[in-house]
């Protein structure tokens, strides 16, 4: 007999709590293989294919794509042990599974050859991690036994008996009655949203599969708590006149409200200040024709720049670090992990290429192409996005000369590179046209003063006028 599995969505790592579905890659009634990707997500993070840990036959998904859901939501259901023809008269609805635990202990026996375990964070090979997690919201089936009377509809992803058409009740909304039993909530942002505003999780509704309340649900509810009564006609007209002055309104979600949050946090937290300098390119420039004509793979101009940035992070340890508020320390880390910023469909992002400090020009040329690659396909993963120690922007694809970017929270440097363009400048006591960078340094101000600040960036200057400097340090 088919057993009936709920895959729900898995922890992605780095403290990701929600992601929104981009893609469905299966279809009702599709058979999947063990750890086959069935849904395509994007976090604050990244774009992510999700495997599913069982192989069976799809028999209700969760969520259109655009909707956005909390760690542990369900994804999908699967019929393991089914062919697609009896998929879905095999497939009780998941609030029918057995409640004993010598009954789930032996669904989970019967199914264990048909599970993989390994799909990401919070998923062991011990068994599904969605037992230990399990929130099931019986409550609202007990305190209305009788489908249309005030209850919200059922979950439109699952494959119910047809309901007698209705009046929809409000998506969320103040329940009438506070149920018993546990509070169908699953993200720990919805519940210090409710306890933030002292709204009792108990008199809401909730929007998502069997009844999950969902962050929209909780500011509905407070909404519709805040907003009074229209105490006379002419009250009306107000609200109206201001909402059509308001505008186009874009929701700060995803990678746009990742990128928003940090950058806020960096300029909350960091008391940063910049410092530039003007740099004749001319000799790297031509260090690097040389470099490339000689043959072998190309080497790109980052990849140099990014070779004198790891040298000087060795000369001046106190920018390749972070500060502890909590401890009020400033942690020196050991290795350099240079980011760049790569401006993507998706918004900006930053890869890290680690281990850049014992990397060759030819290596960090290598490892910048992939990562810029993976970020124009969206295919960066979590890992290829965290971990950095220092920050390397390069504004000058821009056409700019100029900038004072807002550090990478929590590192405590970044340099910025305009364009190289050919400008007049005395050379040798005379004046010649060469090719002149703009370079800025923006850093945190507790881990360093002006001087060291200054001592860093002069040195990635005299490197740019005269790469021959880096001999003295390989």
């Amino acid at each position: 007999m088919a057993q009936v599995l709920e895959f729900k969505l898995p922890d992605l790592g780095e403290g990701l709590t929600e992601a929104e579905i981009v893609r469905w890659l299966v279809d009702v009634g599709d058979v999947v293989a063990i750890d086959q990707p069935v849904v395509e997500v994007e976090t604050a993070k990244a774009m992510v294919e999700v495997p599913c840990p069982y192989g069976g036959v799809v028999t209700a998904r969760f969520g259109d794509e655009g909707t956005e859901l909390p760690v542990g939501a369900p994804l999908l259901t699967v019929a393991v042990g089914a062919s697609a023809a009896d998929a879905t008269a095999a497939a009780p609805a998941p609030q029918a599974q057995p409640a004993a635990a010598g009954a789930a202990g032996s669904a989970e026996a019967a199914v264990s050859s048909e599970y993989s375990g390994n799909v990401l964070v919070g998923y062991g090979t011990a068994g599904p991690a969605a037992r230990r997690r399990r929130i099931r919201p019986q409550a609202p089936a007990v305190a209305h036994p009788t489908p249309n009377a005030t209850a919200g509809p059922a979950p439109t992803a699952r494959a119910a008996a047809p309901v007698a058409p209705a009046a929809p009740a409000p998506v969320a909304t103040v329940a009438v009655a506070a149920p018993e039993g546990p509070v169908p909530v699953i993200s720990p942002l919805v519940r210090k949203l409710a306890r933030d505003q002292g709204l009792d999780l108990r008199e809401v509704r909730g929007s998502g599969p069997e009844g999950l309340i969902l962050r929209a649900d909780v500011e509905r509810a407070l909404t519709a708590r805040a907003t009074p009564a229209p105490v006379a006609p002419a009250a009306a007209v107000v609200p109206a006149a201001s909402a059509a002055s308001t505008g186009e309104r874009i929701p700060l979600r995803g990678l746009r409200g990742a990128v928003a949050d940090k950058l806020s946090r960096s300029r909350t937290e960091i008391p940063d200040a910049t410092c530039w300098v003007d740099a004749d390119a001319t000799e790297l420039m031509a260090a690097r024709a040389a470099m490339n004509a000689a043959g072998g793979p190309k080497i790109s101009l980052l990849a140099l720049l990014a070779r004198i940035c790891a040298h000087a992070l060795s000369r001046f340890p106190e920018l390749n670090s972070t500060v502890d508020t909590a401890a009020r320390e400033i942690v020196r880390l050991p290795g350099v992990h240079i980011g760049f910023a790569a401006q993507t469909p998706r918004g900006l992002v930053v890869p890290v290429v680690r281990d850049a400090g014992t990397r060759t020009a030819e290596s960090l040329t290598e490892e910048f192409g992939r990562l810029t690659e993976s970020a124009r396909q969206g295919t960066l993963t979590p890992a290829d996005l965290t971990g950095g120690t220092f920050t390397l922007n390069n504004y000058g694809v821009f056409g700019v000369d100029g900038s004072t970017p807002i550090i990478n929270h929590p590192e405590a440097a970044m340099l910025g590179v305009g364009r190289i363009i050919p400008k007049p400048w005395v050379h040798q006591g005379e004046l010649a046209v060469r090719q002149v960078v703009q370079l800025s340094l923006t850093f945190d101000h507790r881990v360093c003063d002006g001087g060291t600040a200054g001592g860093f960036l002069r040195y990635v200057a005299d490197c740019v006028e005269q790469p021959a400097v880096l001999l003295r340090t390989v």
